[in-house]
């Protein structure tokens, strides 16, 4: 703590000096901060964002990507629960931002999504691939579209990922043939992918929804 007290009786020009250096100093501290703290990059980026415990909780899996302790993650959650804006805009920016260097692709189950979050993938590699609501409400209802998308994800987005890359699935779940389910139960099998999963069900189990 600062005591004020004693920064008056400084002579003009040491006080004036001493408070140029006070504010970089907090200036630093704060982009320290928001570098090495997702949810505080969201609040800088997002002044008008309403924090919920859901964020909260997506936050401290992406500071954990961040730092590599986390490889393989699944957030399934409802529509309209910040997943996008989340995953496919904030959480690139903050990665480039700690790393300019980082290749990333984002892919999506629609053509105009995946245009404005990535574009084609052909040729290239991924350090950190970002797959957002990989299937439509309405391909959900098809059992044909629920195994494309699952063969359309083995056979494109994994295998552009790097050597040490970390995967990011962000979805709503309809049926338990989804991607989600697909990917939880290859974990069995030899040297599969294993997954950190966060789920948020729209009702909780006190009658209270997730994000009024």
């Amino acid at each position: 703590m600062i005591d004020l007290d004693k920064i008056k009786n400084l002579p003009p020009d040491v006080k004036k000096d001493f408070m140029k250096m006070y504010i970089r100093y907090g200036d630093k501290k704060k982009e320290s901060l928001i570098k090495n703290d997702f949810m505080a990059f969201v609040k800088h980026c997002w002044p008008d964002f309403i924090e919920g415990q859901h964020h909260k909780t997506i936050a401290e899996k992406f500071n954990k990507i961040s730092t590599g302790e986390l490889k393989r993650v699944i957030i399934n959650m409802p529509p309209r629960h910040t997943k996008s804006e989340f995953a496919s805009f904030l959480l690139p920016a903050w990665m480039i931002g700690r790393n300019p260097k980082l290749k990333i692709i984002q892919t999506t189950h629609t053509g105009e999504l995946a245009i404005r979050f990535g574009g084609a993938i052909t040729g290239r590699g991924a350090d950190l691939l970002i797959i957002d609501d990989p299937h439509s409400e309405q391909d959900a209802m098809n059992a044909d579209s629920l195994e494309r998308a699952y063969e359309w994800y083995t056979s494109g987005p994994r295998q552009r990922l790097q050597p040490g890359g970390t995967i990011v699935l962000v979805m709503t779940r309809w049926r338990t043939k989804d991607l989600t389910g697909k990917l939880l139960r290859a974990q069995s099998e030899t040297r599969a992918d294993q997954w950190d999963v966060i789920e948020f069900p729209a009702i909780m189990p006190s009658g209270e929804p997730v994000w009024p």
